[in-house]
């Protein structure tokens, strides 16, 4: 006869939690290594009771003896969802957090995080409480009526953003769901946000669990190899191009394929430009490094790749950024090699798929490309040395300062960075001008240093993401970048850091406004409308001073350590300060000028931004005009 044990539904969930692991190369971890929650009606006597059961046992949390489930309390549920995906991401998709709120807005606030989650293939487990699935009472606090459909709440809105779905409606329903859930949150290509809502009413229903359901489980993080037709195709391929580029990608960095990736550009002398997810798949200083490529890209990586014959995508989604919205890969007769763990990326573009681990791959591609020694022709090395050569001499400028007393530009400010840090550094940053200025002009001098989320590029995720990161490299200095803009969607987290003792860096930059959609709304006849942090002026625009708000009192007021920059000398004091300290520190600074983007170098690539084909301005005209242009260049591959 099994044996059982009676158990709430949201007890038998968290205990199962705690029982599942992954193991790639041999290296076995907890798969869910903590939950983060808020609570409400919907979760606090269904899951947040459950976690009082197991964060106790066995020996009460001491050190000698971890809690079953470690706990961490946020104050946001979408910035819950972002530390958790900073966590994955620095655990190499090995290991998740969940998170857990209450029905109505607590729930649909994960949205944005899922979103964020599963565009980036990075796994999170979220468990939002639901209605009661009984309705005893019609409607509850918070519900959604739909007249139409009686079984639909606002968890709904989930559905298009998770990799899986399920309600929870049944106990016995919760064994079926929670381990396809498992399956999916350790699925190279599958994973994503995976969603497991939990009616309220359900999560304190007991059940007899069978014994077995808690049993340690083990799944493997798989590394497929390539199939051998596919191989041999990619080798003549390799082996007919005189003017090969590989564009590295996101993938580079889960399959842990950087070494992998050296030795291939090493043995063949390719170039390698990375995407934005890809920066750091080589060293800045390798030979065959050429920076970033796309709209935010070098001057170095977008000639190659307007002049290869054959683009070598590792791991990469070829997003409109990476492929100048189409008009990047223009040369003629050129062709694509996609080596990719998911079948839909590896036949993007009409290319030849090369469907394996990127890891896996690399490695099968260099060991049959040893036979026939095949190098890069020796004036093409020649060539992108000498260009990458003439960028870092660019990379210089705009990171220089020679009058110290000034306030710093936005790439300054980089630059002083750049002087600091070490290989063990983590910079995190988003959204706004710091991502096109950290692609150009950012020196990664490791695999995990460079953690730039544009997959989704969402204001906000900064902080958070750094808690999260910080969490999985306790012994690391991790620097949160963010503009005003995004300071001022969301800070919140700041107090979760002071809570938790979690030593992350604040970089504030202050210019006042939107600065990259400014320059964005200027390029496309919008005039930069919205855009600046100023007083409403005369004529309604927003063209007054600027607004006498402190970002530096607002972190102090949270709780965190403030050190306050106005000139590039103080500037460099801070950092400093900043990085030797063992609490979580702000540095505030001021940048030049508030009506500019930045002084790095301009967009090297162009991008789609669709310009109104009718206008009476002139801005509008002018830059239909320029648009028509451009879209002229764009070129399908079939």
């Amino acid at each position: 006869m099994t044996s059982t044990t009676r158990l709430t539904v949201a007890q038998a969930l968290v205990r199962f939690l705690s029982a599942q692991y992954t193991e790639r190369d041999g290296a076995r971890r907890r798969l869910i290594g903590a939950v983060w929650g808020i609570f409400g009606h919907g979760n606090v006597a269904g899951i947040g009771q459950a976690l009082v059961e197991y964060a106790t046992v066995p020996g009460g949390g001491t050190p000698s003896a971890p809690p079953v489930m470690p706990f961490h309390q946020g104050r946001n549920e979408q910035a819950m969802v972002h530390a958790a995906v900073g966590y994955a991401r620095q655990c190499g998709r090995l290991s998740a957090h969940a998170v857990t709120t209450s029905i109505g807005p607590g729930a649909t606030n994960l949205v944005t995080g899922a979103a964020l989650a599963t565009v980036n293939h990075l796994p999170v487990l979220l468990l939002p409480g639901d209605v009661f699935a009984a309705r005893p009472a019609d409607p509850v606090l918070q519900q959604l009526e739909v007249p139409f459909a009686g079984d639909v709440s606002v968890n709904d809105c989930l559905r298009p953003v998770s990799k899986y779905f399920d309600r929870i409606t049944r106990p016995e329903a919760l064994i079926p769901a929670a381990l396809q859930a498992m399956r999916v949150l350790t699925d190279p290509v599958d994973t994503g946000a995976v969603t497991l809502a939990l009616p309220q009413d359900v999560q304190a229903e007991a059940y007899d669990w069978p014994e077995e359901f808690f049993a340690e489980r083990t799944w493997t993080v798989r590394r497929q190899a390539p199939d051998a037709v596919e191989l041999a195709r990619a080798v003549e391929a390799v082996r007919g191009a005189r003017r090969p580029l590989i564009v590295a990608g996101g993938g580079v960095h889960h399959s842990r394929a950087e070494e992998a990736l050296a030795a291939f550009a090493s043995a063949t002398g390719i170039p390698v430009a990375s995407t934005q997810a890809g920066k750091g798949s080589l060293r800045w200083d390798h030979p065959q490094d050429v920076g970033g490529i796309g709209h935010t890209g070098t001057a170095t990586a977008d000639e190659l790749a307007r002049t290869a014959d054959l683009v070598i995508g590792v791991g990469t989604r070829y997003t409109d950024f990476t492929t100048a919205s189409g008009t990047l890969f223009t040369a003629s007769g050129v062709r694509f090699l996609n080596l990719n763990i998911a079948p839909y990326d590896g036949h993007k573009l009409a290319g030849s798929p090369l469907i394996a681990d990127a890891r896996a791959g690399l490695e099968a591609l260099t060991e049959a490309l040893l036979p026939h020694r095949h190098r890069a022709e020796p004036a093409y090395v020649t060539e992108y040395t000498d260009d990458k050569e003439r960028w870092e001499y660019r990379v210089d400028a705009a990171y220089e300062a020679e009058d110290i007393d000034i306030r710093p530009t936005q790439p300054q400010v980089l630059g002083v960075l750049d002087e600091l840090v070490t290989e063990d550094d983590i910079l995190i940053n988003a959204a706004g001008s710091l991502p096109g200025d950290l692609h150009k002009l950012w020196r990664a001098r490791s695999r995990d240093q460079y953690h730039v989320e544009y997959g989704y590029s969402c204001m906000g995720y900064e902080i958070p993401a750094a808690i999260g990161v910080r969490m999985a490299a306790p012994d690391r200095p991790v620097w949160a970048l963010v503009g005003d803009g995004t300071y001022l969607m969301m800070p919140t987290e700041i107090v979760t850091a002071v809570q938790e003792g979690v030593a992350i860096k604040v970089v504030i930059l202050q210019n006042h406004g939107y600065a990259s959609i400014g320059g964005l709304s200027e390029s496309v006849g919008g005039e930069r409308l919205g855009t600046a942090y100023r007083r409403l002026a005369a004529d309604r625009t927003y063209t007054g001073v600027p607004l006498p708000v402190d970002l530096a009192a607002n972190a102090a007021s949270l709780g965190m350590r403030v050190l306050r920059a106005g000139t590039v000398r103080d500037l460099r004091a801070a950092l400093a300060e900043a990085r030797e300290a063992d609490t979580p520190t702000c540095v505030y600074v001021e940048t030049e000028t508030a009506d500019t983007v930045s002084g790095a170098p301009p967009a090297q690539a162009w991008w789609d931004v669709p310009v109104a084909e009718t206008a009476t301005r002139p801005s509008a005209v002018k830059a239909r005009e320029e648009y028509d242009r451009h879209v002229a260049a764009r070129r399908r591959h079939l």
